[in-house]
C-alpha cells in the first residue's frame, strides 16, 4: 500500500513539477495528500450537487428546498368521472396534464413535487402510453391503476420506467401501495394510496427516492424574471375565458382569469375543481395547448395512438390574460427530453412562475378562448 501511494505521489509532483517530494515526507504528505483529495472531492459532491438541485423548482420556477427538489416528483393518473370528483391532492399538483383518449373521453394526470406528506391521494385511474411518455420528462414515479396491456406494456415493463400499479400483473406490481374507500368495495372510483404507502412501495420495489441522474433534467421551462404579459407581442389576444369543452366533451375543462391575483382558475363539468381536503379550486398561472396527431390502432380498437414525439407542431400559450401562438417539438430519441415551445420569432417562451396547466388534444379538435373558437390552422388569425 505505501509503495502505491508513493507511485501515486510522485505521478501527482510529476503532473504539477512545483510540488515538493522528500523521502523524510513521504508518508506525511501521502496521509495529507489522501485527507485533501477527499476533502476536495467531499466539497466537489457537494458543489454538484448544490447545483444539480438548486433552490428553485424545476417544475414551478419557485422557491424550492433543495432537498425536496432531489426527491423524484410522482405522476398520478386522475379520472376526469363527475362520480369520481372531488380528488386527494390536487392542490399539491405543480404540472397538471388533460390529454384526449378514446370515445371523446380524456383523463389528467398530476405531476407532484411536495408529495411526501399527503394523506390520501387519489383516486387513481388507468394510464395510457402517451401520458408515460408525457410524465418522463420529470424523471417521477408513477402511480396507476392499470392500463391497457396491449399498447402499454412496451413502455411500462422497460427497466428504466418506475412504476407502481395498483392492479399488479404484466404492468408491474402494487408493492401493497393501494387501499379502497369505502374498503369494501371495488368501483373504480374507490383507488387510493397516501405518501406512506408511496413510500414503502418505494422501497420494495427498490426505486430511487432521490432523482436518478441520467434522467433528471436541471432545466425544463424558461421562466421569466419579471412578469411576463405577453404584452410585447403585437399579435397577442385577449384569454379571459378558455373553453376545452368543444376538445373535451366528456369533462368540459374551462378556465378563467383572475386579474387580481393573475391565476386562471379550473373547473370540470361546470363546476370549480377542487382538492377534497383543502376545498381549494385548482389554479394556474400558465396554461399550454398542443396540438398532436392522433391515430387510430390498427387493430380497430378504440384506443388511440398520440404522437407527442414531433417538431414543429402548432400549440397556443395562455398567461396573464393574454394568448400567442407557439409551435412545440420534442424529437424522438430521447423519452426524458422536456417538450419545449417557441414564439413565431422562433424564440423559447418564458413561463409565469407557478403551476401549469397543459391540454393535449387531437389535430382536428377546436377550442375557444373569450368566445373566438380556433379550428386547426387558426392560428392564422392571431399572428
Amino acid at each position: 500500500m505505501k509503495q502505491k501511494a508513493i507511485l501515486l505521489l510522485m505521478a501527482v509532483c510529476m503532473a504539477f513539477p512545483g510540488t515538493g517530494f522528500t523521502a523524510a515526507g513521504r508518508e506525511q504528505t501521502t496521509v495529507m495528500a489522501a485527507q485533501e483529495g477527499t476533502a476536495d472531492e467531499n466539497t466537489k459532491n457537494k458543489n454538484e450537487n448544490a447545483q444539480e438541485y438548486s433552490d428553485v423548482s424545476v417544475l414551478t420556477g419557485e422557491a424550492i428546498d433543495p432537498e425536496l427538489a432531489k426527491q423524484r416528483p410522482i405522476a398520478v393518473m386522475f379520472p376526469i368521472d363527475k362520480e369520481a370528483q372531488p380528488q386527494y391532492g390536487l392542490s399539491n399538483v405543480d404540472v397538471f396534464y388533460e390529454i384526449s383518449e378514446e370515445g371523446n373521453m380524456s383523463r389528467q394526470m398530476g405531476i407532484i413535487q411536495d408529495w411526501q406528506k399527503l394523506e390520501r391521494i387519489g383516486n387513481i385511474r388507468s394510464i395510457r402510453a402517451y401520458f408515460v411518455y408525457e410524465a418522463l420528462e420529470w424523471d417521477p414515479i408513477i402511480i396507476h391503476f392499470g392500463g391497457p396491456i396491449d399498447y402499454t406494456d412496451d413502455i411500462l415493463t422497460r427497466k428504466d420506467v418506475d412504476n407502481i400499479n395498483g392492479v399488479g400483473g404484466p404492468l408491474g406490481p402494487d408493492y401493497g401501495c393501494f387501499y379502497r374507500v369505502p374498503s369494501w368495495s371495488r368501483s373504480e372510483h374507490t383507488a387510493y394510496t397516501d405518501a406512506e404507502h408511496i413510500k414503502e412501495a418505494i422501497k420494495e420495489a427498490g426505486f430511487s427516492a432521490e432523482h436518478r441522474r441520467a434522467y433528471y433534467n436541471k432545466k425544463h421551462f424558461t421562466f421569466a424574471k419579471e412578469k411576463n404579459t405577453l404584452k410585447q407581442y403585437s399579435d397577442s389576444v385577449s384569454a379571459v375565458y378558455v373553453d376545452m369543452k368543444e376538445s373535451f366533451p366528456a369533462s368540459k375543462s374551462s378556465l378563467t382569469y383572475n386579474p387580481e391575483d393573475g391565476k386562471y382558475y379550473k373547473t370540470l363539468h361546470g363546476e370549480p375543481q377542487c382538492d377534497a381536503v383543502t376545498n381549494e379550486q385548482m389554479a394556474f398561472d400558465n396554461i399550454l395547448i398542443q396540438r398532436a396527431c392522433a391515430e387510430p390502432r390498427e387493430d380497430g380498437s378504440d384506443y388511440l395512438r398520440i404522437r407527442i414525439e414531433e417538431d414543429g407542431k402548432d400549440g397556443f400559450f395562455i398567461t396573464g390574460g393574454r394568448m400567442i401562438h407557439v409551435t412545440w417539438e420534442k424529437g424522438e430519441g430521447n423519452d426524458y427530453k422536456p417538450t419545449t415551445f417557441y414564439d413565431d420569432n422562433g424564440k423559447e417562451i418564458e413561463l409565469n412562475k407557478g403551476k401549469t396547466m397543459i391540454f393535449i388534444i387531437k389535430d382536428e379538435n377546436s377550442f375557444s378562448v373569450d368566445g373566438v373558437t380556433y379550428e386547426q390552422d387558426d392560428h392564422e388569425t392571431i399572428r
